[in-house]
């Protein structure tokens, strides 16, 4: 996994560096404008000394300074560049002081106003490096009304610098109007608001560029992007039987209602449970037993039924929630599952029920998760939802990730908070990203169904032993790892047939005392 920060921590790393002469603020400054630029010609794959216009928007702050760098920068491998500073030259920091005299020297900075969207040609790049990092505040109208315009010009491209300018980043929510980017360029990190709400839609691809900062933020705010590092727990034991890789029960619903559950048991003994054993009422006995061969059945009628099915402590974590139905007997069954203090993971029907008052967060533990979407989500912790739907007026705006983290608290449980952008908290406040966003955006996950497999994969790794939070970001990992495995088309059958060819692909030799 890979710390992404918020702004502030952003801050705090370049502060460390620079208090330390580990490097200086020009330094830094002279890095990402080179990294602009060469991102910038990667993209568009232009040769250093082709011939290309640029217009460049400098800001009154450091983002403005790394403007005027990538101004000059491109000066010199012979592109024709305008640039426009909003603000006040004198106003600037030290160190964007200096890069603007330093480009003064080479041509003329104007201001930007609304006209200079008439002189700019069709062909032109427009380099956004008016607001990066932090922004707390709506872009001013006068800047707004410079902006659309230049909006709504043709353009070879457009290039924010860390942010498009309007974009809050840390929570990826619009502080009122946003220069949209087709190319963004942020440093040592992704930033939170890169991968939250409507962070990928207006930084259109993601460049993340070394400028040479060696620090992570760590401490108890660190939110970590899931990457492919999850797969190294994911090999079994190369020794034990069945019973020693975990025993996993899906609770079902009725007759025609068994699907989901179908797809959550075929989903868990995919990812590894040694045996799933899917539960349902004894009228859906015939219809499930004639879909399921590796997987278990055992008929259940009611709460009590499920009570002395617990008993059976090689039972080890449940699964509660796809197709399960919310009648009082799913209630009872809600409560018996929660009474027996195994791992469990609570999906669409439970969530219903846990919303309706079936059973109290008191009942929930550290070893249990909830996977909401945002309906589920706002049903279940509604204060919190409307506080995380507000509109934003200033930053930095609530987010998803801060949603995410008050609702882990107050379950005392870890959720996982279903979406492109998934966040999974658990209780003690760790907190992950699951990014499903620039080059891991897989739109055809958004399938009936797809939210049930996720259900099961986290419960077949909770059978096998992996703690709560780990279980379930390794499976919202895994689940759009597989999606993009397998590509368009995908329903949700394809998910559990897909993940052995991506679990070969990306686990390492099992270690001895692996899960």
């Amino acid at each position: 996994m890979v710390e992404i920060l918020t702004s502030a921590q952003m801050r705090a790393i370049e502060r460390a560096a620079i208090d330390s002469a580990a490097v200086t603020g020009l330094e830094l400054m002279e890095h990402a404008g080179q990294k602009v630029v060469q991102a910038l010609q990667e993209r568009w794959n232009i040769q250093r000394d082709s011939y290309c216009t640029a217009l460049i928007l400098c800001g009154p702050g450091n983002n403005g300074g790394d403007g005027f760098v990538v101004a000059r920068l491109l000066a010199e491998c012979g592109w024709r560049v305008t640039v426009c500073l909003y603000g006040d030259a004198d106003a600037l920091p030290r160190d964007a002081r200096h890069n603007h005299d330093r480009w003064a020297r080479l041509g003329a900075v104007h201001a930007l106003t609304a006209a200079v969207a008439d002189l700019l040609p069709p062909d032109a790049f427009i380099i956004d490096a008016l607001f990066g990092t932090g922004l707390t505040r709506a872009l001013p109208e006068p800047l707004v009304t410079a902006l659309a315009p230049l909006a709504q010009r043709p353009a070879q491209g457009r290039v924010a610098v860390d942010a498009p300018s309007g974009l809050c980043l840390d929570s990826g929510r619009a502080l009122g109007y946003v220069f949209a980017a087709d190319l963004t360029v942020t440093f040592h990190r992704a930033k939170i608001g890169h991968y939250l709400a409507q962070g990928p839609e207006y930084c259109g691809a993601l460049a993340i560029a070394d400028i040479g900062l060696a620090q992570n933020s760590g401490g108890p705010d660190q939110t970590d992007l899931l990457t492919g590092s999850l797969a190294g727990g994911l090999g079994k034991r190369a020794t034990g039987h069945k019973y020693t890789h975990g025993h996993a029960l899906v609770l079902a619903g009725g007759p025609a209602k068994g699907g989901a559950a179908r797809l959550a048991a075929r989903a868990a003994l995919r990812i590894g449970a040694g045996v799933v054993t899917l539960a349902c009422p004894p009228a859906a006995l015939q219809e499930n037993a004639c879909r399921l061969d590796a997987v278990m059945l055992r008929a259940v009628r009611d709460q009590g039924a499920v009570t002395q099915l617990l008993q059976d402590t090689r039972v080890n974590a449940l699964c509660l929630g796809p197709g399960g139905g919310v009648s009082p007997r799913e209630a009872g069954i809600l409560r018996a599952a929660l009474a027996a203090g195994r791992p469990v993971v609570l999906d669409a029907d439970a969530l219903t029920l846990l919303a309706q008052g079936a059973a109290g967060f008191d009942a929930l533990g550290p070893q249990m998760v909830l996977t909401p979407h945002a309906g589920e989500f706002a049903r279940l912790f509604p204060d919190i939802a409307a506080k995380l739907h507000a509109t934003p007026t200033r930053g930095p705006a609530y987010s998803k990730r801060d949603a995410t983290r008050d609702a882990a608290l107050r379950a005392g449980c870890v959720v996982l908070f279903k979406g492109p952008d998934t966040i999974i908290a658990a209780p003690d406040g760790r907190c992950a990203l699951n990014g499903a966003a620039y080059d891991r955006a897989v739109p055809w996950l958004a399938t009936a169904g797809s939210g049930d497999v996720l259900a099961g994969m986290i419960a077949g790794l909770l059978a096998r032993g992996f703690p709560a939070f780990e279980a379930a970001c390794a499976a919202a990992w895994l689940h759009v790892e597989t999606a993009l495995h397998f590509g368009a088309g995908l329903i949700a059958e394809d998910l559990p047939e897909t993940l052995p060819q991506v679990l070969n692909k990306v686990t390492v030799k099992p270690r001895g005392n692996a899960p």
